[in-house]
């Protein structure tokens, strides 16, 4: 059961990017770094949605062929996977989601993006595990792709005159609004992330009580 929850999982996050870029790659272009197929998929690369479904799929996959797979860096991709995964599910169903109007593919891929990857690789984590792979340190280095991320995308809007997300962008709200917003963001990342942390501990606990001796 695990193996299929994680292969399913994979298969779903997968097929989400892949309708994303189909539906980025047929678009018109938006700006001048958007006038070529590559240009177009780096922006949509540029997404956090997008890369935390890299992430969820990479080590869904992964799991998929090795359930109790483990090692430092693996850990730290897998909470980041399914932190970031969970903040890309929450943000969009409450901020996000009144401003687009999708249909065709662009919907397709983003009830298979925003919603059902998240529900699956969230799910996933509470019913199967592997349990024991969380502590602070990998919390610490989880949280390195978000606020990377940001970083990425606040040196980049300027050159780029592009900002995925309205609540990062400097050109409308300017520095302080999106300083404050970013920092809203962060406390919701470092709730989950420790959240996470003594779940997986409580978790673990009452998993080792269950198992025969």
């Amino acid at each position: 059961m695990q193996r299929i929850w994680f292969a399913v999982t994979a298969v779903v996050a997968f097929a989400g990017l892949a309708a994303q870029t189909v539906v980025s790659v047929s678009a018109e272009s938006g700006s001048d770094t958007d006038d070529t197929v590559a240009g177009r998929v780096f922006t949509m690369l540029c997404y956090f949605t997008i890369q935390s479904n890299v992430i969820v799929c990479a080590t869904h996959t992964l799991l998929a062929r090795d359930p109790s797979r483990s090692g430092p860096v693996f850990r730290a991709f897998r909470l980041a996977g399914i932190v970031g995964i969970a903040v890309t599910g929450l943000v969009y169903h409450t901020i996000l989601r009144s401003l687009y109007e999708l249909s065709g593919l662009a919907h397709v891929a983003d009830l298979l993006l925003h919603t059902a990857t998240p529900l699956l690789a969230v799910l996933g984590w509470l019913l199967f595990g592997p349990r024991g792979l969380t502590s602070v340190r990998t919390a610490v280095h989880a949280l390195l792709f978000p606020a990377l991320y940001l970083v990425f995308t606040l040196v980049r809007g300027p050159f780029a005159d592009f900002y995925p997300y309205p609540f990062v962008d400097v050109r409308t709200h300017g520095y302080g609004v999106v300083l404050l917003n970013s920092l809203g963001v962060a406390a919701l990342f470092l709730a989950l992330a420790f959240g996470a942390l003594a779940l997986d501990r409580v978790l673990a606990r009452r998993a080792e009580r269950g198992s025969p001796r």
